[in-house]
């Protein structure tokens, strides 16, 4: 099958370009977050695309005013990934790894918006994810994250609100390779696909720095993918062999009330302190909704949008158990102290030891 995709010189396999390998589960996607510097206003949008699925989605979230606003958007791709529009949302890629244009035109929901990204750095590169649950493959797949800043407007409930590349910073990332998406396996590993998962992601955003961490922890607390690093603006990035965490918890809950993140190496160390402000929820964006999942079969094309009340998403509840949270941010670093914002996305499954957490969603009172 030929499409438009086979006029970009990026082929990798003597197929065309339609045809991404064997796996079903296969994926590629597009993430962005974004936020004001006093917190007022955040935003997040995820853009799939499926190919052995024969499906493209998106989402845009809006978080206001003690509201998430929730626009999602599915159609049947057809085989052309080269089409990045989904009936009112449509990503330009202007200079790869440098800018892009996202657009969410007129629709029948509260949330519209025009956006435009500019890298405030170059990409980190994550560590490849290769994680198998006994002998089936759960996921392998690489991700790319940038800082960024961005430009342009947001429409929420008839308010415009200007976004201006001083004000606004965020988070963008791409990741392809294989994850659990569309309708869920028939026969799933015997203890299920998310038995036990601990998943922590944090970027933040200073006036002249950046800095990234993140980690995968099994049930003893014992990392199977972790980094860390910091940039001085205009400097070359620095990355820190050993990584290290200090949690404390917010009572009858899995969600973090404080974390220290430690970074050390031989080119010395920062400290990274997160103080926790605002959560956002992913189910918005079709992270483990039992609906808008990932990949799932909506039909040619469908929109949908909701509202959260901030106030009603009670953390017992599983679709609120994948969260970002927006959080002020204290960069110590070569004996200089940042402050800045950023997010601690956390997705906590099943077991670990070091933070007292047992199967399930059960919590250390």
């Amino acid at each position: 099958m030929i499409t438009s995709a086979d006029e970009y010189p990026f082929h990798q396999t003597p197929d065309p370009i339609a045809f991404a390998g064997t796996d079903r589960n296969f994926y590629d996607r597009f993430f962005f977050n974004g936020y004001n510097r006093d917190g007022s206003v955040f935003f997040a949008i995820a853009f799939g695309l499926y190919p052995q699925l024969g499906i493209m989605d998106g989402a845009v979230s809006v978080l206001k005013d003690g509201k998430q606003h929730n626009v999602r958007v599915s159609r049947r791709m057809d085989g052309d990934r080269a089409d990045l529009a989904v009936g009112p949302l449509q990503i330009t890629i202007g200079k790869p790894l440098i800018s892009s244009r996202i657009v969410l035109g007129d629709n029948d929901g509260g949330v519209s918006l025009d956006l435009t990204f500019t890298a405030r750095h170059a990409p980190v590169e994550e560590p490849r994810f290769t994680r198998r649950i006994g002998t089936r493959g759960f996921m392998d797949y690489s991700r790319l994250t940038q800082n960024v800043s961005w430009s342009g407007t947001i429409t929420c409930e008839g308010e415009t609100i200007a976004v201006s590349d001083h004000e606004f910073r965020g988070t963008r990332d791409r990741s392809w390779g294989i994850r659990p998406v569309g309708t869920p396996d028939s026969q799933p590993p015997a203890k299920g696909n998310l038995a036990q998962f601990f998943w922590l992601w944090t970027p933040c955003n200073f006036d002249d720095a950046v800095a990234f961490s993140h980690t995968n922890d099994d049930e003893f607390g014992r990392p199977w993918n972790r980094r860390g690093g910091v940039t001085l603006l205009g400097e070359e990035a620095h990355e820190f062999e050993d990584v290290s965490y200090d949690y404390s918890w917010e009572k009858g809950t899995r969600r973090i009330a404080g974390l220290t993140a430690r970074l050390e190496g031989e080119g010395g160390n920062a400290t990274l302190t997160f103080t926790p402000e605002r959560y956002f929820y992913m189910s918005g964006l079709g992270y483990m909704h039992p609906e808008w999942g990932h990949g799932r079969d909506q039909g040619d094309e469908r929109f949908g949008y909701d509202v959260y009340q901030i106030s009603d998403c009670s953390p017992a509840n599983p679709l609120y158990l994948h969260v970002q949270v927006l959080s002020q941010v204290r960069l110590d670093v070569a004996g200089q102290t940042h402050h800045g914002m950023g997010v601690m996305e956390q997705l906590f499954v099943g077991p670990h030891a070091p933070s007292g957490m047992g199967e399930g969603l059960s919590v250390n009172e």
